[in-house]
């Protein structure tokens, strides 16, 4: 990453900027048609998770435990690839707010081999650590909520090449301002995806394999269908048809600056979440089934956030890489108001649909009364808390300020989500929920300290290309 010296800018790029100022990058309507795709690709997606794991809770509650234990691994590996292809969307935005377009033609030519190849060993790694996974990670879990977590684990790692290009296709899309057609994409895969779910599981009466190869294979047609669309030459980042990988040092490295803080960061933070799972696995199958069902329900909770994220993304990267910092700002302060107001209403809709969505899980009684207190105190704290924890930071990675962001959430993981998952649940009686109490403080945490960071200006000091 290279400092900002505004001393040095040449009369053009002053001319440019100043012209650029006038005008706003993004109108309300470019806004509109950037995150709203978003949002819908990402509620399809989570929705896909809600409707197996309600699947698999009909097979049984050991089913539906062992499917999300193997799900936090696979959200853990999803994180990875969406950092690398937050970094690849930053360098080629940037590089399109400079009008660079070659540069950012070829960064994501970068991006798609890197992901690919990086995605192979991290599956073949995922194979022979199988039962690292399973016994080490996952701790004391019954025989049978074992059985079922190895077969779907097995079945399921082999999309993981494909969840990296499918990543890196979409962040490419985004870049170029068409954040619909993966929203198509993941329509079609969903329905595809669901449908598979249901003749396996209810047709076929398949255990957790009929959850499984579903998912591989609409991940396998996603990544196919995303690539060969952006292979159209008529697109300003478009793909070169060759099987040759002629590696750019310099891009790779741009990418990995942002990539790399993000992807340890998102790492750590899952990695993390995988410990305190070990710890909620020795409160009975009951609490890990609630806990289960609770992530995956308040998922729906932080969803516009998470996916107005993604877009804000593309639009810093793109005021960055024009050297323009005031409407850095200015974005960023409009859109997290709106993600503010996209999260009440989604928390609203997730408290009024939730005895619906309990009854089509049909767990035992103690199971149900924990889901109930996990979504309905996560969707009080975070109306108050998420956005500054995790939207703010978007704007930091945009600019180039990417390690700041990974020192804050890794320290904040350790000391606080990891450390005092075992004091409030442990040593304070609390149980399974005392883990969630551990994650809002680590919220609170991230929230005060990156608010400081952004509003000190030091973010603005940097840049990627």
């Amino acid at each position: 990453m290279k400092q900002r010296n505004q001393s040095f800018k040449s009369n053009s790029e002053r001319k440019l900027n100043h012209i650029l100022i006038k005008t706003k990058f993004f109108s309300n309507h470019d806004l509109f048609k950037l995150f709203l795709p978003i949002i819908i690709e990402q509620f399809l997606e989570y929705l896909v998770g809600l409707a197996d794991s309600i699947m698999a809770a009909s097979i049984g509650e050991a089913a539906v435990s062992g499917v999300s234990l193997i799900d936090f691994v696979m959200a853990l590996l999803i994180s990875l690839f969406a950092a690398l292809s937050t970094g690849g969307a930053v360098v080629a935005g940037q590089y399109l707010g400079s009008l660079k377009e070659s540069e950012a033609r070829n960064t994501a030519n970068q991006l798609v081999w890197f992901a690919g190849i990086a995605s192979i060993m991290i599956m073949g790694c995922i194979y022979l650590l199988k039962p690292f996974i399973l016994h080490g990670v996952f701790g004391q879990i019954t025989a049978e909520v074992y059985d079922n977590a190895d077969r779907y684990l097995m079945i399921t790692a082999l999309s993981i090449p494909f969840l990296a290009l499918y990543n890196a296709g979409s962040a490419i899309f985004r870049t170029m301002g068409n954040a619909k057609l993966p929203m198509l994409i993941m329509l079609a895969m969903n329905i595809a995806h669901a449908a598979g779910n249901a003749i396996l599981i209810y047709g076929f009466h398949f255990g957790v394999e009929g959850v499984a190869i579903p998912t591989l294979l609409a991940r396998i047609a996603a990544a196919v269908i995303i690539l060969t669309l952006a292979m159209d030459k008529r697109q300003s980042l478009y793909l070169t048809r060759t099987i040759k990988y002629q590696y750019n040092l310099k891009l790779i490295k741009q990418i990995l600056n942002i990539g790399i803080p993000y992807g340890l960061e998102n790492g750590l933070f899952y990695f993390g979440r995988i410990l305190v799972l070990s710890l909620v696995a020795t409160f009975g199958t009951a609490a890990i089934a609630a806990n289960a069902v609770g992530g995956t329900i308040v998922m729906f909770e932080a969803l516009p956030g998470m996916a107005i994220g993604f877009g804000l993304t593309v639009v810093i990267a793109r005021c960055i890489g024009a050297g323009d910092y005031e409407q850095a700002r200015y974005y960023t302060k409009k859109i997290m108001g709106g993600v503010y107001i996209a999260q009440i209403i989604s928390c609203f809709i997730v408290i009024m649909l939730l005895p619906t969505i309990m009854d089509l899980y049909g767990l035992s009684a103690d199971a149900t009364a924990m889901a109930y207190k996990i979504v309905w105190a996560h969707a009080i704290i975070e109306i108050l808390i998420w956005p500054l924890a995790y939207t703010l930071p978007v704007t930091l990675r945009a600019a180039g300020d990417a390690r700041f962001p990974m020192v804050v959430g890794t320290l904040s993981m350790i000391f606080s989500r990891i450390a005092l998952s075992y004091v409030f649940a442990i040593y304070l009686g609390m149980g399974m929920f005392g883990t969630w109490i551990a994650m809002f403080v680590d919220w609170l945490i991230k929230a005060v300290i990156f608010s400081v960071r952004y509003l000190r200006g030091t973010w603005t000091r940097y840049r990627v290309i």
